[in-house]
């Protein structure tokens, strides 16, 4: 017995200083790579972004103290908002909650259209959300550190958009952006982040385009994954079923927190079609699985992912995931069902798959 056990405590001293040195080796590597983000790539920037070696170090993870200033550059600035913009802004949906808190009815000329209740419904939704916003970090609730730079850039974004307004899964995205970013740097990289073509679709409701977009991402679905594509056109799983929750909230809300800050690395540096490549990452990681599914247990498991996702794997997963077919990149594809979509309106097809 007292074998054995010495036999123990060896066994669990070795893997104690496995660990460590794991520890150790990752932690050299993160500030490795802080030196060249710092020193090399931030300084060289529209020079060196595109480059070989910066895309590789992009892919292992961008380190968290460089992050959102990596983020900020990548996502841009088309826009041209200002840290004074988002104090009107703000200033301005500090005064509607006001009028809101008092009962006032005032309607702002910017807003002439949109109903006093469709701009309260707002607001009430946002006060909603943000409770429901990471609710196990505890830093986004009422109380918490962060609650009013979440609160304050929402609110901004209504005045900023009101033809957009908010809609649900606006604040996990604001919320990935106040951990890395400052608020009103925050802000700019969220009205800009959400002003892009994939995120516009989405939060816009344009039915059309978001099943345009199903459509490309099923082209390249049944290209890398034809056994499960099958499986689950036999089952009738539709992507909207999954999809929808994972691209409004950029994977943020389905992921740990620090696997969806990875996926934000590579959205940052490809863009959407980053996205959908995930998606089919996630899918092909559990191919076993769900093939042995029925609809029901694959659209549970699918809105409910296990928690400890390893990142390596899912990496190693998308990594294995080909945006080609038939010669045609995911852009390619995109554009031309779009094409086909506005012929099949007009009545006359122009592309057939």
């Amino acid at each position: 017995m007292v074998v054995q056990a010495k036999k123990r405590e060896l066994k669990e001293a070795q893997r104690r200083k496995k660990q460590l040195e794991e520890r150790c080796r990752v932690e050299e590597s993160i500030g490795n790579a802080v030196l060249t983000w710092n020193n090399e790539i931030l300084p060289n920037w529209e020079t060196m972004w595109c480059s070989r070696k910066v895309r590789d170090l992009w892919w292992q993870g961008i380190p968290p103290s460089v992050r959102g200033k990596v983020w900020s550059l990548a996502i841009g600035n088309e826009l041209n908002i200002t840290h004074e913009l988002f104090d009107i802004c703000l200033a301005r949906a500090k005064e509607r909650w006001r009028s809101l808190s008092t009962g006032g009815s005032e309607v702002e000329n910017e807003d002439a259209g949109f109903s006093a209740a469709d701009r309260e419904a707002s607001l009430e939704l946002i006060k909603l959300d943000i409770s429901r916003t990471f609710p196990n970090l505890c830093i986004f609730q009422q109380g918490g550190p962060y609650h009013d730079m979440l609160h304050s850039i929402l609110g901004a974004y209504t005045c900023y958009r009101p033809d957009v307004g908010y809609v649900q899964g606006m604040s996990f995205i604001a919320a990935v952006l106040i951990l890395n970013l400052d608020t009103a740097d925050a802000f700019i990289a969220f009205s800009n982040l959400l002003n892009k073509p994939c995120q516009m679709a989405f939060f816009r409701v344009d039915h059309g385009l978001m099943l345009t977009y199903f459509a490309a991402f099923e082209v390249f679905f049944e290209e890398n994954l034809p056994k499960l594509f099958a499986h689950f056109k036999k089952n009738n799983l539709t992507p909207d079923i999954y999809l929808i929750d994972w691209i409004f909230t950029l994977y943020s809300k389905s992921l740990p927190l620090d696997l969806a800050c990875r996926i934000w690395d590579v959205f940052c540096r490809d863009g959407e079609e980053f996205l959908f490549r995930t998606a089919l990452g996630i899918l092909k990681l559990f191919e076993d699985i769900l093939t042995k599914m029925d609809f029901i247990h694959m659209a549970q498991f699918l809105t409910r992912l296990p928690e400890d996702l390893p990142a390596e794997e899912l990496f190693a997963s998308i990594a294995t995931i080909q945006m080609q077919s038939r010669n045609k990149k995911w852009a390619q594809v995109l554009t031309a069902l779009q094409k086909d979509s506005r012929e099949m309106e007009k009545g006359s097809p122009s592309l057939r798959h």
